[in-house]
């Protein structure tokens, strides 16, 4: 749902990418499972919490499914706003709502978990929880063995490729894509298991 970059206290709901018009508005890229929620769970912080916003969602960003477009307090002028591009906007982690469904993770939760396959064999770690509009992946950057080391791997974030997530270890369980069984014909890979953000 939100992605950790600061650390276990503070969780990243998005970042602002620029400014929109003359008046102020930024757009916000949202790591959020619903854009507007960035702004839901009260005033945002920089990463070393030192600036405090708070954000009115306007809409979404034209053409941008993770974008909108939001009223920053104290940003008047487009100059303002563009001067704000890049920063990271976070909230403490406990002004989120506790997750209600066993398998529903947030996606802080998800990065920094290192990633085994079923042997016990770390593949690497969980750099971020990606989502191009089929789904989430795992971007896991792999240990550097000599063997791809270094080298991004995107596993889907189904139960069929994911088959366990252990937040309290600080491990998941991956099969990578030359391990996973084909389905019979017509059925769809984790049709009914795919495992919430």
């Amino acid at each position: 749902m939100a992605e950790d970059r600061a650390g276990p206290d503070l969780v990243c709901l998005g970042v602002m990418v620029g400014a929109h018009g003359v008046r102020g508005l930024v757009k916000v890229k949202t790591f959020t499972e619903a854009p507007e929620d960035v702004a839901a769970y009260g005033p945002v912080s920089d990463k070393a919490g030192r600036r405090r916003w708070t954000l009115q969602v306007t809409g979404p960003a034209p053409g941008k499914r993770d974008v909108v477009l939001a009223k920053v307090e104290g940003v008047g002028d487009r100059d303002a706003a563009q001067a704000l591009h890049g920063t990271e906007l976070y909230v403490e982690r406990s002004a989120l709502p506790a997750l209600a469904e066993e398998e529903t993770f947030y996606h802080a939760d998800l990065i920094g978990l290192s990633v085994e396959d079923p042997e016990g064999r770390e593949l690497g770690k969980v750099a971020a929880v990606e989502n191009y509009g089929a789904g989430d992946f795992l971007e896991v950057v792999r240990k550097g063995d000599g063997k791809g080391g270094g080298k991004t791997l995107l596993l889907a974030f189904t139960r069929a490729v994911v088959p366990e997530v252990d937040i309290a270890g600080g491990r998941l369980v991956a099969l990578p894509p030359a391990e996973i069984e084909v389905p019979p014909e017509g059925a769809r890979p984790g049709a009914e298991e795919e495992p919430e953000t």
